[in-house]
């Protein structure tokens, strides 16, 4: 069965853009052309995945996702933005977005962004290591129930946050090349679009507290877990 994918944007050139490529790699659409009608169009119809464009009237794109989180936690999401200050990265990770690509774009690329989420989602216990319980000093992560405790107490991250802690805590002691990371967590090489990695390691960090700076930057590769 086909999926279906909603595309919000008050450009109809983009819309029409994606919903060409989209279409002929076999998705339906469902199209919005404000934040209220992204809300509207997300809660009334059977949705795989969102492409949510930022500055839209009547409700920005931040505002419209937060509110589709609340009906629809588990419906991905990915923003479009004409932005590409970190801080705007951040918010949008924070309110539990899935990806966050900056125009001008690839429409090429988005649908393999699309095709990446939707498979994650599909399968979140894609890791190599997706059972027991991983211990490392006062940090412990229990893979099979998806959950993160540091000293003791349970610490909320992000779907992505969760697969890249993973992923680095696997490979603890190696120093990993970004587009390793990118292509195992992601799903596939992100054509130098690192931007998102960094962001992630730095939320990654931060909510992880003190055991934050065991998340190694190894200049001109990429980073490394350090068990010390």
């Amino acid at each position: 069965m086909a999926q279906t994918l909603l595309i919000a944007d008050d450009e109809s050139s983009i819309r029409m853009l994606i919903k060409k490529y989209a279409e002929f790699d076999g998705f339906k659409i469902v199209e919005a052309v404000d934040g209220m009608d992204t809300v509207t169009k997300a809660l009334e119809n059977s949705i795989d995945l969102a492409i949510v464009d930022i500055m839209m009237p009547e409700l920005d794109g931040f505002s419209a996702c937060r509110e589709i989180r609340k009906r629809k936690p588990e419906l991905p999401i990915i923003i479009l933005s004409a932005r590409s200050d970190e801080y705007d990265r951040i918010h949008g990770f924070e309110i539990g977005i899935d990806d966050y690509v900056v125009k001008p774009f690839s429409a090429k690329e988005l649908i393999m962004r699309v095709h990446a989420v939707l498979k994650r989602v599909a399968d979140p216990n894609k890791t190599k290591e997706n059972t027991g319980i991983i211990r490392i000093n006062g940090l412990e992560l229990n893979l099979n129930a998806h959950l993160v405790y540091i000293n003791g107490e349970k610490t909320l991250l992000s779907p992505r946050e969760y697969d890249l802690l993973v992923y680095l805590v696997q490979n603890r002691g190696i120093a990993l090349k970004r587009e390793q990371i990118l292509l195992n967590v992601w799903g596939y090489d992100f054509y130098g679009d690192e931007r998102t990695l960094d962001t992630h390691i730095k939320l990654l960090r931060r909510n992880l507290q003190e055991y934050g700076k065991q998340i190694v930057t190894v200049r001109g590769v990429g980073y490394r877990f350090d068990e010390k």
